[in-house]
């Protein structure tokens, strides 16, 4: 596969040249390994499609996995608590998910615990592959990311996702990276506050 567009938000794809060229040529070169024609496996059942081959993202997604984790890409939880008063929020997500519990017990707060999984880390550098539905792509950039971010597991998150060119084969649902960079764009140039690198791939 090619990556044939990319968008660096916040000097992304600046900050991986500066500080981690090694992990961002492992990247590359895995995408360039990737062979889609392989994974042209799924047959259709929409209406209009029937019989189509088209993409099958659980196999592509497999392949990104087989080939990062023998990398040293693997994938990382962060768990933490939850609250909806602002200056507490403030003062937990920079804590370890112990010292968050610690000081919410501290001052009677509920412990509402929950947690972001995120697909691959390496030298806090996260991945997120995405060929499934298209708003998993917002979660990413708008939670996920954000959420490691703050909590300085990762310096710089990384969305791997199919251009329209790719997606058009793909069955009624994955997110395309044009619609992804628009909407970035349109919450402005400060926003999500994280800095991210998005890569548009396709055959």
């Amino acid at each position: 596969m090619n990556i044939a567009q990319k968008y660096s938000h916040l000097n992304g794809e600046e900050y991986l040249i500066v500080h981690h060229q090694q992990e961002y040529q492992e990247i590359i070169n895995v995408i360039a390994q990737i062979d889609a024609n392989a994974h042209k496996t799924k047959v259709s059942d929409e209406k209009g499609r029937q019989g189509e081959l088209l993409y099958n993202p659980t196999t592509l997604n497999a392949d990104f996995k087989h080939k990062l984790q023998q990398l040293g890409w693997n994938e990382r939880r962060r768990d933490f608590y939850v609250s909806t008063d602002f200056d507490i929020v403030n003062k937990i997500e920079p804590l370890n998910f112990q010292d968050q519990k610690a000081y919410l017990e501290g001052i009677g707060h509920p412990l509402h615990s929950s947690y972001n999984q995120t697909d691959f880390i390496k030298n806090k550098i996260g991945i997120e592959v995405q060929f499934g539905k298209y708003f998993a792509v917002t979660y990413d950039l708008f939670v996920k990311h954000l959420s490691f971010y703050s909590g300085q597991i990762i310096n710089i998150g990384i969305e791997i996702v199919p251009t329209k060119a790719m997606q058009k084969d793909m069955s009624s649902g994955p997110p395309w990276y044009e619609k992804e960079i628009h909407n970035v764009m349109r919450h402005g140039r400060t926003n999500p506050p994280v800095p991210l690198l998005i890569l548009g791939i396709e055959p």
